[in-house]
């Protein structure tokens, strides 16, 4: 598993991209493992930070408390339009609860930056992902494009045409 600048300069088409659109919708969906075993999706603000993806939760949220249990998770872009006119990325991966004060901090910084705001210590749930593969799923011109990566087969594209 990949720590995400690692990530990205291992796979930059897919990494490069997926980075852009986190930075510019600010949320992605969040897909967990309730402790019942069924799965759990929620939304989830993103930053980045010393190299590392991080997902910041509120204090004791379900979605922090899965990870803590399971850390095993999804994370997919924010798709608003029925049409996709942009693609879905998908990383798949493992949470890491990030307790670190000075990468702790870091993380107030970006959101900090990004909304002028940031959460008081310790009342937060912060996770960084691993990234063990990912995906990107694009729809134009009547055909499909699915372009996935993992570290052992690298980066592969499919197009299917109706």
């Amino acid at each position: 598993m990949l720590r995400w600048e690692e990530f990205v300069t291992a796979c930059p088409e897919l990494g490069e991209q997926a980075q852009e659109r986190f930075v510019r919708d600010e949320l992605v969906l969040l897909g967990t493992l309730r402790s019942d075993g069924w799965p759990r999706i929620s939304p989830c603000e993103v930053d980045m930070a010393e190299g590392y993806l991080m997902l910041g939760m509120m204090w004791r949220s379900p979605k922090a408390l899965d990870l803590q249990r399971d850390p095993r998770l999804v994370v997919h872009s924010v798709q608003c339009d029925r049409h996709a006119a942009q693609p879905d990325f998908k990383l798949y991966g493992r949470a890491a609860e990030i307790t670190d004060p000075s990468l702790r901090e870091a993380f107030r910084e970006a959101i900090r930056a990004r909304i002028d705001w940031a959460p008081d210590e310790p009342s937060f749930h912060l996770f960084t992902l691993d990234v063990a593969r990912a995906a990107s799923l694009a729809f134009g011109g009547g055909r499909e494009q699915v372009t996935t990566w993992d570290p052992k087969r690298g980066l592969r594209t499919r197009t299917k045409d109706p």
